[in-house]
């Protein structure tokens, strides 16, 4: 289902979505997140790459899983927070994006279904918006079989024509969207489809970034595990966790009971976002910690990327966003550690 949305219109199409959570990037601090609006403001998305990714809604960075308290007679009443189901839709979600919650679905909705992160997901529709111009400098989509204008995992894809956006309804729940504003849209003509078909094509030479012969590097890394070369690279780290935190696909966490009264005892079980590139990350209780040096946690976070993903489930787990580099307080590069990782000599 194709269809052409005017931009003034665009505040007319959100209301029509009610009651379901509606969220858009804004700008909060000086930081581009996705937020939840009361009411639909402005005329369009900005066109802009939010710095917390689009998984933050059905990923929470903490979530509450249950409550303890003493019963007074010796033992504990439990009380379970469940998360939101409610329907939800997420504007602006890059392509990139879209990709990255899809390869998270097969960590989370494998063998072991995590229902909060199901129940969550299950109940948002993601309406992405096409990177007709690369958001970042550091955009490499390409390299990682993925597009600007790619449409895995997104249920309606935008494409910004100027005036107005070219709306692609790409599943049903997409279709739902779109028949839900009934009246706000327009057919598109032959020349809205060349001009959204014209501008995809450009945007793919866009991108300044490529990695040029990644499929080398999983076998590549195989043989690097005990080299020098990640003491080398992971010398600037200053293990802020930013490239994770802010990465599209990163899923780690931490569990843990936050006690608010001793007597009696009441507290909460909550689940926060964690990461490998935290020194803490793999300690165990006997004190032992199998990656004490940074160079073994940077390591572990390019394997993970670009070996270990790829045996599992055949997919790189980076979708090429560039937000860790963009980002990164002392300028590692990503691109250019896997391209030292491909062109390394034993």
């Amino acid at each position: 289902m194709d269809k052409i949305l005017a931009k003034n219109d665009f505040p007319r199409w959100l209301e029509a979505l009610a009651p379901r959570r509606l969220f858009v990037p804004r700008l909060v601090d000086d930081v581009w997140t996705y937020q939840l609006v009361e009411r639909p403001a402005g005329t369009g998305l900005p066109d802009v790459q939010t710095a917390v990714p689009a998984k933050a809604v059905v990923f929470p960075q903490r979530e509450e899983f249950f409550a303890f308290a003493e019963d007074g007679a010796g033992g504990f009443a439990l009380t379970e927070v469940s998360p939101d189901g409610s329907p939800a839709v997420v504007f602006g979600v890059r392509p990139c994006e879209a990709k990255a919650m899809t390869l998270t679905d097969l960590v989370f909705g494998g063998e072991f279904t995590d229902g909060y992160y199901g129940k969550r997901r299950n109940a948002t529709a993601l309406v992405g918006l096409a990177c007709l111009t690369p958001p970042s400098t550091n955009c490499f989509c390409l390299s990682v079989d993925g597009s600007p204008h790619g449409t895995e995992g997104l249920d309606v894809l935008l494409t910004d024509l100027g005036d107005a956006y070219f709306i692609e309804a790409l599943t049903e729940r997409g279709e739902a969207l779109v028949q839900a504003g009934k009246g706000v849209f327009a057919a598109p003509k032959a020349e809205d489809k060349a001009k959204m078909m014209r501008l995809h094509g450009e945007s793919e030479t866009k991108l300044r970034r490529t990695i040029d012969r990644l499929e080398t590097v999983p076998e590549k890394l195989r043989g690097m595990f005990d080299s020098p070369f990640w003491d080398r690279e992971a010398m600037s780290c200053i293990r802020c966790g930013i490239c994770t935190y802010l990465c599209p696909t990163c899923h780690c966490f931490d569990m843990n009971d936050e006690v608010e009264s001793t007597t009696p005892l009441l507290g909460k079980r909550v689940r926060t976002w964690d990461t490998c590139q935290f020194p803490d990350f793999t300690m165990h209780s006997s004190g032992h910690n199998p990656r004490p040096e940074k160079s073994s946690r940077l390591r572990q976070r390019i394997n993970h990327k670009f070996q270990y993903f790829v045996e599992v489930w055949n997919h790189y787990q980076c979708t090429g966003c560039g937000r860790c580099i963009t980002l990164c307080p002392v300028g590692i590069d990503l691109v250019k550690v896997v391209e030292k990782v491909r062109d390394h000599v034993s």
